[in-house]
């Protein structure tokens, strides 16, 4: 009975995994598209991460705090419904062709993410045995990714469908016949988001009915997170329609100056991460026009990172821990990230742009590893505050492209992924040090 409910526990989280990375890995689509709707300079497309990512940063602390009195199941319905309203926002942006009105749509969307994924993450992390955390991450990691590859293909065969002659019509179109195609062109997002917004709503309606077992804290501790602490070893109720698990900890806090040091190097960790991810899936696009790759195929570009990192993260679901440890995939992850970043820079030609979507690979290890490792010996309020900062380092993907977009302008497109090689050192240097501490 514990065993098919684990499964239908992992079934159902990565269920949330696939939404959330389907609506996130849209913006490597997005980026290009607006850029054209609302005539962009390329810096001001990357607002488009800047804007969904950020609200990681300004919501994360509150999500925990909403999280602390909802519980994580009815948390994780709000956040659908946030979702939900960021989605129908794009209609009137649509309709006034309005890029800050998209702006503010994708920063309630990021908003809804985070309450969902500030409750999913560390829920997953520490759901069974420690030694294979970051095989269940990267289980959810196929499904976030998954929906990242369908996601651009999706929406960029209704948004930007004839690309090919697009650029091209709208050269030889008089100014107001171009405001007429460039209005017709914004209200093509409408009817893609509506649908999401209505499915996002009916998931939130299922879920009080899908049996996803809440978390129950006990007197020691003081958020729904911390009693995930002890699931391995939860006993399971015999009720018929939910599980509670009942959770003790043992662990004995640390000072407030470990806890602040292991908080700091866990968001840097992680602002690394996403940072990269998001650099990888959302420049892409954009790097490929710059190389002269059509529009028709560049639209696509992000579907070929996110398959790239696809890929890295079925070797982690097939190889850890029978083949390699997670720490040593976090190892290999990170220098192999350097090398790529190698030949991204001194590779010639298009054939860079394809050096870019392989950083999906490299990529795809390193979140399911840091986060057990930011984790590691937390309970309590510590948990639930280390859960939250690691979520605000998804600033990253704000502040990453916009870095990118900067380096681009001051140099060129491809110079500008210099900025990778810091980021893949520092996440070499997180590994070492969590080697060094699980020495002492």
């Amino acid at each position: 009975m514990a065993k098919h409910a684990y499964r239908t526990q992992i079934v159902l989280v990565g269920a949330f995994f696939f939404i959330f990375g389907f609506i996130t890995w849209v913006n490597g689509t997005l980026i290009p598209y607006l850029r054209i709707a609302c005539e962009l300079k390329e810096w001001m497309a990357y607002l488009v991460t800047f804007a969904f990512y950020i609200s990681y940063t300004a919501m994360a602390i509150p999500s925990s705090a909403v999280l602390a009195k909802t519980g994580m199941v009815k948390g994780m319905r709000l956040g659908l419904i946030i979702m939900s309203a960021g989605c129908i926002l794009f209609v009137p942006a649509a309709l006034t062709r309005s890029y800050p009105l998209f702006l503010l749509g994708l920063f309630v969307i990021g908003t809804g993410t985070t309450l969902l994924q500030t409750a999913v993450n560390p829920y997953i992390t520490l759901l069974g045995p420690p030694d294979k955390a970051a095989q269940r991450m990267s289980i959810m990691g196929i499904c976030n990714k998954s929906a990242g590859v369908v996601a651009p293909l999706v929406l960029g065969a209704i948004i930007l469908r004839n690309s090919g002659g697009l650029l091209q019509e709208l050269q030889t179109l008089a100014p107001p016949a171009r405001s007429l195609r460039l209005d017709e062109l914004a209200r093509d997002v409408i009817i893609p988001y509506l649908i999401l917004a209505a499915i996002l709503l009916l998931i939130a309606a299922a879920i009080r009915y899908a049996h996803l077992p809440e978390v129950a804290t006990s007197p020691a501790t003081t958020t729904p997170l911390a009693a995930a602490t002890s699931l391995p070893a939860a006993t399971a109720s015999p009720s018929p329609t939910t599980t509670t698990y009942t959770a003790t900890t043992t662990t004995t806090p640390s000072p407030a100056t470990t806890y602040t040091r292991t908080f700091f190097l866990g968001f840097l960790a992680t602002f690394s991460c996403v940072g990269l991810e998001v650099i990888a899936g959302d420049t892409i696009g954009n790097y490929g026009l710059y190389h002269g790759i059509p529009l028709s195929i560049a639209k696509h570009l992000t579907s070929y990172t996110l398959a790239f990192t696809v890929a890295g993260y079925l070797f982690g679901v097939l190889a850890i821990p029978r083949l390699i440890s997670q720490e040593r995939a976090f190892l290999l992850s990170s220098a192999t990230g350097i090398l790529i970043s190698l030949a991204v820079l001194f590779t010639p030609g298009k054939n860079s742009v394809y050096c870019v979507a392989a950083l999906g690979l490299s990529n795809a290890l390193l979140w399911p590893a840091i986060w057990p490792q930011a984790l590691k010996g937390l309970s309590g309020k510590a948990l639930s505050q280390g859960s939250a900062i690691l979520i605000m380092g998804i600033a990253g993907g704000a502040i990453m492209p916009l870095l990118y977009s900067w380096l681009a302008k001051s140099t060129n497109n491809q110079s500008a992924y210099c900025l990778l090689i810091p980021c893949y050192l520092f996440t070499l240097y997180y590994y070492f040090l969590g080697k060094r501490q699980s020495q002492i």
